[in-house]
């Protein structure tokens, strides 16, 4: 029997603000534990939340960025539930009057083509706090830091056909907070994380199956293995005349396998009702269009300004757009060269394989951005060879200097013409069954001669040079 998987997201994205949703206690990461909990955050007798109104306006950005409706009356409940690191037993989040409605984003699928992923709501939420179980043999230590600090919980429809269309989803929306600067989107601190929704169902049926919960997700790659595993498991128990339960799991990275947690719970397991200590948030038209007017440019209207402006190729500039920092990185090395397909081309090219390579992100390349458009400078002008630009590029990534410091303390000059010119005559001369082949029609013997002279040049002579002389003699 064929499958079809159908999976939802639901995305915890940690709101960029410096205090929490409702307390004023810190939001910074990495303190000692339970030294940024404060009594609201603990819910202490007799103490108030007061709403950060921060929150609100970042949750408005989003809503206006994915095209979702604005509620103009959104209300807080308390989801009630029992947990060591909940310590008011009660969660502050939004049921069934959430900020954000519904909206949709666009992604791009494996054959290029792309695809309308509908989002069903972003409510905001307070994060619990958070259990430790290593080091405490046996035991369980509770940092509570994190509780209060401000969620922004986006959920999606269950769109999504695949693992892998699940994580172009979950990219694009990891680029679109971090455009609209209210997330910094660093999954390692728990800053953007999700939970997901995975069942399957046999080719052509309407009705959906029973799903399962993965909880928790930080990082792309384990939310493809994750939901791989979770198919694969839910076809085998199918398959195999079992049922599936509905259930909550977690994804275990080191055995690459998923096992319960939970029985998953229903919306009236949480026993929903309004939060009485907080009054409903009124939003105006006006309010929703101030904000609007501040949005910054978001990916795709800066993606299809980099191939109208730039003369960039779709794949190019759909790459270099999918990060804030990538993008103005290039942006700056583009107009300060001159050179934007030549930038475009290092940035994705040599660049960004170095950073991989390193585990670096760009924002901690040793080359900055107008080192490398001083280095793609000279290579337009033809002041240094596409061989000596690359050694170029190492000495800048090693600290040695910017291109021009590097140009002339290591003396790196192309070969005259006339040099070039000397060198081919000779290898011509020494080559005559060669040059027969190339007169027999043989092109692919142009590449033995570049490589030749390239090599007698020691990397000094300029390939396009090389070629346009090389084709005058031959012919």
């Amino acid at each position: 029997m064929e499958w079809e998987t159908v999976i939802g997201l639901e995305i915890h994205t940690q709101l960029a603000t410096k205090s929490k949703i409702f307390s004023g206690a810190s939001t910074a990461y990495g303190a000692v534990p339970n030294t940024q909990a404060c009594a609201v955050d603990l819910g202490l007798p007799g103490v108030l939340p007061v709403l950060n109104k921060e929150v609100v306006t970042m949750a408005i950005k989003f809503g206006l960025a994915i095209g979702a409706e604005v509620a103009h009356r959104s209300v807080f409940a308390r989801k009630n539930y029992f947990y060591p690191d909940l310590p008011k037993g009660y969660q502050i989040s939004q049921m069934d009057l959430p900020i954000v409605g519904k909206g949709s984003v666009e992604i791009e699928i494996e054959d290029g083509k792309t695809k309308i992923v509908g989002v069903t709501r972003a409510h905001l939420e307070e994060d619990a706090g958070k259990s430790l179980h290593e080091d405490y043999h046996g035991m369980t230590g509770i940092d509570l830091n994190r509780a209060g600090t401000p969620l922004l919980e986006i959920v999606s429809e269950p769109d999504m056909r695949s693992a892998k269309e699940a994580v172009a989803y979950m990219k694009k929306i990891h680029s679109l907070v971090r455009y609209l600067e209210i997330s910094d989107g660093n999954m390692q601190e728990g800053s953007f994380r999700c939970d997901a929704n995975v069942s399957v169902r046999p080719k052509g049926q309407k009705e959906f199956g029973t799903r399962t919960e993965l909880k928790n997700i930080n990082s792309f790659k384990f939310v493809e293995k994750a939901i791989n595993i979770e198919v694969e498991r839910q076809i085998d128990i199918i398959e195999s005349g079992g049922k599936i339960v509905q259930e909550t799991r977690l994804y275990d990275a080191d055995k690459n396998e998923t096992r319960s947690m939970r029985s998953k719970e229903e919306a009236m397991d949480y026993r929903y009702f309004p939060d009485p200590d907080l009054l409903p948030v009124e939003i105006t038209e006006d309010d929703i269009r101030s904000i609007e007017k501040d949005l910054p440019e978001l990916p795709a209207v800066k993606q299809a300004r980099f191939e109208k402006d730039m003369g960039l190729s779709n794949y190019d500039a759909a790459i270099l757009t999918s990060d804030k920092d990538l993008a103005a990185f290039f942006e700056e090395a583009a107009n300060k060269s001159g050179q934007a397909k030549l930038a475009a081309n290092w940035v994705i090219g040599d660049l960004s394989g170095r950073l991989n390579k390193e585990d670096k992100s760009i924002t901690d390349s040793p080359i900055t951005a107008e080192m490398l458009a001083g280095m793609i400078k000279r290579l337009a002008e033809n002041a240094i060879t596409s061989k000596m630009a690359k050694e170029v590029f190492d000495a800048m990534w090693n600290g040695e200097g910017d291109a021009d410091q590097i140009i002339e303390k290591r003396g790196l000059k192309p070969a005259d013409s006339g040099e070039v010119e000397k060198i081919i005559d000779e290898i011509i001369a020494n080559n005559p069954d060669q040059v027969e082949q190339f007169k027999a029609g043989k092109g692919k013997v142009m590449g033995f001669f570049v490589g030749q002279v390239m090599k007698a040049s020691k990397g000094k002579a300029d390939p396009a040079q090389v070629n346009k002389i090389l084709s005058e003699k031959l012919k």
